[in-house]
């Protein structure tokens, strides 16, 4: 996949560089670079279910929270 930008007549070096960065940003050689270079690990079947068990256990802690907390003062259920 070699990108291939030649010299126009009478063109500057600065707008040869501008429209090579152009011609790069389009193919999305950029990306798919970056895309390996970081590369995420793929989880295994087991921390998928201790991190999806850790979810529910936390959305149950913040539903008990908020039900023993104490109403805020901006919060009055008034539908008058």
């Amino acid at each position: 996949m070699a990108l291939e930008v030649k010299r126009k007549e009478k063109e500057s070096s600065q707008s040869l560089v501008h429209r090579f960065t152009k011609v790069v940003r389009q193919s999305g050689v950029l990306l798919q670079v970056r895309s390996k270079q970081f590369k995420k690990r793929v989880k295994s079947a087991l921390a998928k279910k201790r991190s999806a068990l850790r979810r529910v256990e936390l959305r149950a802690e913040k539903k008990r929270q908020d039900k023993l907390e104490k109403p805020k003062a901006g919060r009055v259920n008034s539908w008058r």
